[in-house]
C-alpha cells in the first residue's frame, strides 16, 4: 500500500487539484487499492471549501472528485504517508519545520517527478488554474510510472 499525501499552502486550489488528479490516474490504471491519497495545507483556513476554479478545471477535465474542506497538515502525517509532496518550494520547508526534518527523506517537490524542479505556480495568486492542472497531470502521472516502476521492479 503506497500511501500519498500532497500539501499546499491552504489546500483548497493545487493539492486537492493534485489529490483528485493522482486518484483519477490510479483509478484508471485499476490500481485503487494499492494506494491511499489525500491532501492537506501547511496554513489552511481549516474547512473551508475547495475552490471554484479547482472545482471548474476538474470537472472540464473529467476528473471525478468529491466535495471535502481543507485540513491542517500535522506533523504526525510524516509517520502515516510515504510520499509527501509539497507543491512548491515553500511548502517543502514547512514541511520540514512541522514534521522537525526529513530523516527518511519521504518530502518531495512536486514538479522534481516530472524532471523540473520547480514549483506549481498558485493559481490563488495567478487565476490560472489550467496550467496548474497542466503541471499538476504531468507530475502525476510521472509519480504513478515511478512507484509503479518500483513496484514492478521490487
Amino acid at each position: 500500500m503506497t500511501k500519498i499525501i500532497f500539501v499546499c499552502f491552504g489546500n483548497i486550489c493545487r493539492s486537492p487539484m493534485a489529490e483528485f488528479v493522482m486518484k483519477n490516474l490510479v483509478a484508471r490504471a485499476g490500481l485503487e487499492k494499492n494506494f491511499v491519497i489525500e491532501s492537506a495545507g501547511c496554513h489552511p483556513s481549516v474547512g473551508t471549501p475547495v475552490s471554484e476554479g479547482t472545482v471548474h478545471e476538474l470537472r472540464k477535465n473529467n476528473v471525478p472528485f468529491a466535495y471535502r474542506t481543507s485540513k491542517q497538515f500535522l506533523a504526525r502525517d510524516y509517520a502515516r504517508f510515504d510520499y509527501l509532496i509539497g507543491l512548491d518550494r515553500s511548502n517543502v520547508r514547512d514541511m520540514k519545520e512541522i514534521c522537525g526534518g526529513d530523516p527518511d527523506g519521504k518530502i518531495f517537490l512536486m514538479m522534481d517527478f516530472a524532471g523540473e524542479h520547480r514549483d506549481v505556480a498558485d493559481p490563488w495568486y495567478t487565476d490560472d488554474f489550467e496550467e496548474t492542472y497542466r503541471d499538476v497531470l504531468i507530475a502525476c502521472a510521472a509519480l504513478l510510472e515511478k512507484i509503479h516502476g518500483d513496484e514492478s521492479n521490487g
